[in-house]
């Protein structure tokens, strides 16, 4: 998977396969388009992100990285978007709670980037994640498939 996302405009392209891994094996993310997805998150927001519903605050630099790929009724596999969370510095922007969202497809093409190209087309990432609020706004995966 890592391979389909390289060469793209967004750093973590080329990071997120080196994060740890939250993940038994990939799960169906409704909030993600029934995507299969694996959760990564960097060493900045790693210890955090493993205390799952306890968390209240992310710390600033921390990204959540999640490669997803769809199953077709004959069982074929294909490579979806790379979905990236990353928390900025207070001030970022205030109506997303500071997260920065990215949405990059296999190819490496970066969909949209809050406050940044086509901000718009990732207004959808911070409404699912506005429920929530009392976790920073991430929505955690199944307790099932944790694997930390």
């Amino acid at each position: 998977m890592a391979a389909a996302y390289k060469g793209g405009g967004h750093w973590a392209v080329n990071k997120w396969e080196s994060f740890d891994n939250f993940t038994k094996h990939a799960y169906p993310s409704a909030t993600h388009g029934n995507r299969y997805v694996l959760n990564h998150v960097n060493s900045i927001g790693s210890a955090t992100y493993a205390k799952y519903d306890e968390v209240t605050a992310m710390p600033i630099g921390a990204t959540i990285a999640k490669p997803s790929f769809v199953v077709s009724a004959k069982g074929q596999a294909s490579i979806g978007p790379l979905f990236v969370m990353e928390k900025m510095t207070k001030g970022f922007n205030e109506g997303t709670a500071d997260w920065r969202y990215a949405m990059v497809m296999p190819g490496g093409t970066t969909v949209g980037l809050t406050g940044g190209a086509n901000s718009g087309a990732m207004g959808f990432c911070h409404e699912c994640h506005e429920g929530a609020e009392d976790n920073d706004f991430m929505l955690f995966l199944p307790e099932d498939v944790r694997a930390k």
